[in-house]
């Protein structure tokens, strides 16, 4: 018999107004409202199933930037969400397996250190670790007596000061990968190693488990606590072939690795079941031949290593472990997700994006038949489970929410809301709720997407229509809080956010088709999708505004290159030459899955598809929105060379460069930043479309 689950799901806000906010006069949404939005992050269910640790994080508008601590509620809705801790900078909490103690990541000026938390006697937090490097990723063992942890410290850090010349600072680079986005240099002489450290604080020093050249991510402990699981790609050149990350354990003395389950392709986000002899994991398998887009799904495989691990999910054609793109997750705090193993090891429960949608599903562990758990157009972004497997915890965002804590009842009750973070904010404002919308595209496939009006629309009216293309290319829209697009809509644009093919959440098909012809027919799916707004009446076909960011900056460009349609675009952390940008991005391409050959192997197909060979058709006034420290689509690449092409052109352009911003910039940027990015996007948009010329009334 199927175990009963009771399920805490973050999602849509109930709102609970009292007199006065029923009689408020209700405002739309503003860029600067960025200020007073509470995220949460990491909800943590306590093992018996009663109360929800979880991290709150709002904006800290004196040191521009995010504040994060800890706070817990009760399952059962009786009492508001109590402060657990009272830092800045502490995330990742996790419950003791007697819940008596919760062990979390803090940092007071330097590097991240594990702390531990009495949630019985009470009292203050304890430090376990002191490390040059730091610590993360903290799992308790199952006797609550060690805690395992990853970190980057080498020997030469424990080292007493000497009077020795200084060491140089001179890079001596030999990986391709030599750099990431946000994160600056890579050093290749730092592998990230499991450590474990006594939970009582008894023991004088972290003792390190793994060793060697290659990182290890912790994966967690098996049941009887004398070993712990790592996953690692133990390949010298990783980049010159597909990506393969496999399955290790290895004693809690030490020692060698020993190998548990492999595929052809990449294991993350491992959870034993209950019995201890099963492991499940999100698991991608490479194409062969490669692909651009390779659709994730759910694995299991035994815990002691034989046999061979079976996909779960291979008939279901969606996007397992996956979700919904938007501007507003938390910005930090973390994220817990992955499988969950009922109580009996019978089923597994992950989320899955399907069609704009990111709901939790639970697949039968042995057979992998697929049923819905959570349902409703909402992305589950986060979620945990107690050590029974009765009560999960999740961040639920939906277009008109950033997200509260609920207690859901799969029996069909309503939810029973636990905290109101947003509702001060939230119950102020008037929103748009988008509409979802189809239509055929070229070739007769079907293409979705969503309509954003302002919130005082009225159809008799004509308006401007901004098209937005996310990013990937292999990723989606859909049901998710996007500020930028409501504050768009509140402007009073008509906002159109498709997912044409290539997006995930609609099969390994859809997404893989644009494969060698990206930028191509994804861009015939959008202005489908525009002419098919512009024949419900209401749209001013003199008035069309185009953006997107990444991905969505590339095909921006490409859509002014091939049509004078727009009158206004604003290309955001783009790409202009496919050929300059395979030499300067954070990652390799040296495998074929955009591109056949190198770029001198084949320069027509690079210049072909790349937006800056096809500059000189461009008429439509552009802004470009670029981050000084973004690694992904470095500018010069992209925006510069647009914004140095136009200016010759005469055609009216404008760059706007945000210092120290990476490719994250419009989700986890400076607060500060990312008001001004918005107001940037949508003073353009104004000049253009509305003739509201107050923030470029000079550009002509």
């Amino acid at each position: 018999m199927r175990n009963i689950l009771r399920f805490v799901l973050v999602g849509v806000a109930v709102l609970t107004s009292s007199t006065a906010a029923r009689t408020q006069q209700k405002r739309f949404i503003t860029d600067t409202d960025l200020l007073k939005f509470v995220w949460v992050a990491d909800p943590q269910v306590s093992p018996d199933g009663s109360q929800v640790a979880f991290v709150r994080v709002v904006v800290n508008e004196k040191s521009d930037g995010y504040d994060t601590n800890l706070m817990i509620v009760p399952v059962d809705g009786r009492e508001a969400p109590r402060m657990l801790t009272t830092g800045t900078r502490d995330v990742s909490p996790r419950w003791a397996p007697d819940g008596k103690r919760i062990a979390f990541m803090r940092s007071t000026g330097g590097p991240p250190q594990i702390y531990v938390l009495p949630m019985v006697a009470g009292g203050e937090a304890t430090r376990l670790t002191d490390l040059p490097c730091g610590a993360s990723a903290p799992a308790w063992s199952p006797d609550g007596r060690t805690i395992a942890f990853t970190s980057t410290n080498k020997d030469e850090d424990f080292a007493p000061p000497t009077n020795a010349a200084p060491k140089s600072d001179v890079r001596v680079i030999t990986s391709v990968t030599y750099r990431a986005n946000g994160g600056g240099w890579n050093e290749a002489d730092r592998p990230s190693h499991v450590w474990v450290v006594d939970s009582a604080g008894q023991s004088s020093r972290a003792k390190q488990i793994t060793t060697g050249k290659y990182s290890e991510g912790l994966a967690g402990w098996t049941a009887d606590g004398s070993r712990l699981y790592v996953t690692s790609t133990r390949v010298d050149e990783p980049e010159y072939e597909q990506a393969r990350t496999e399955l290790f354990s290895v004693a809690v003395s030490g020692g060698a690795l020993a190998k548990v389950a492999s595929i052809d392709g990449g294991i993350n986000s491992v959870k034993i079941s209950p019995d201890g002899r099963r492991l499940a994991f999100a698991c991608t398998f490479n194409g062969r031949p490669e692909r651009s887009y390779d659709q994730p799904d759910l694995c299991v495989a035994n815990a002691d290593g034989s046999g061979t691990p079976k996909n779960l999910t291979a008939g279901y054609d969606f996007d397992v472990n996956g979700g919904v793109g938007g501007d507003n997750a938390a910005p930090r705090g973390g994220r817990s997700a992955g499988p969950i193993w009922s109580a009996d090891g019978r089923s597994i429960v992950i989320v899955a994006g399907e069609h704009g949608d990111a709901n939790l599903v639970r697949v039968d562990s042995t057979t992998g038949a697929v049923t819905p758990v959570s349902k409703g157009s909402q992305t589950v972004q986060s979620y945990s489970v107690s050590a029974d497997g009765r009560t999960l915890a999740g961040v639920i965002s939906t277009q008109t929410s950033v997200g509260d804590l609920f207690a859901f009842d799969p029996g069909g009750a309503a939810p029973k809301q636990l905290t109101h973070l947003n509702d001060g904010l939230f119950s102020s404002l008037t929103l748009s709720q988008p509409e979802t919308i189809t239509w055929k595209s070229f070739d007769g496939k079907t293409i979705e997407g969503w309509l954003m009006k302002p919130p005082n629309f009225d159809p008799a009216k004509k308006y401007p229509l901004i098209l937005e293309i996310h990013g990937g290319p292999h990723s989606a829209y859909g049901n998710v809080f996007t500020h930028e697009f409501q504050m768009l809509a509140a402007k009073g644009f008509v906002v159109l956010f498709p997912n044409p093919r290539g997006s995930s959440n609609y099969g390994q098909d859809f997404g893989n088709i644009i494969q060698y012809h990206y930028p191509g027919d994804d861009y015939k799916d959008l202005m489908a999708g525009v002419d098919e707004v512009i024949k419900r009446g209401y749209i001013d076909t003199t008035k069309l505004g185009v953006t997107g960011g990444s991905g969505g900056g590339l095909l921006t460009n490409w859509t002014v290159t091939q049509t004078t349609r727009f009158a206004a675009a604003v290309s955001q952390r783009d790409i202009a030459d496919w050929y300059g940008f395979w030499f300067t991005a954070d990652f390799s391409q040296f495998t074929p899955s955009w591109f056949r050959k190198a770029p001198w192997e084949d320069p027509q197909d690079f210049a072909a598809r790349s937006p800056i060979t096809h500059v000189g058709n461009v008429k439509t006034p552009m802004l470009f929105v670029l981050g000084d420290d973004d690694l992904r689509t470095p500018p010069a690449d992209g925006g510069e060379m647009m914004f140095r092409a136009l200016k010759y052109l005469h055609v009216p352009t404008v760059m706007v460069r945000f210092p120290g911003e990476t490719h994250e910039l419009s989700r986890s940027g400076k607060p500060s930043h990312r008001i001004e990015r918005l107001r940037h996007i949508s003073g353009w948009f104004e000049r253009w479309l509305l003739g509201n010329a107050a923030l470029y009334s000079d550009v002509k």
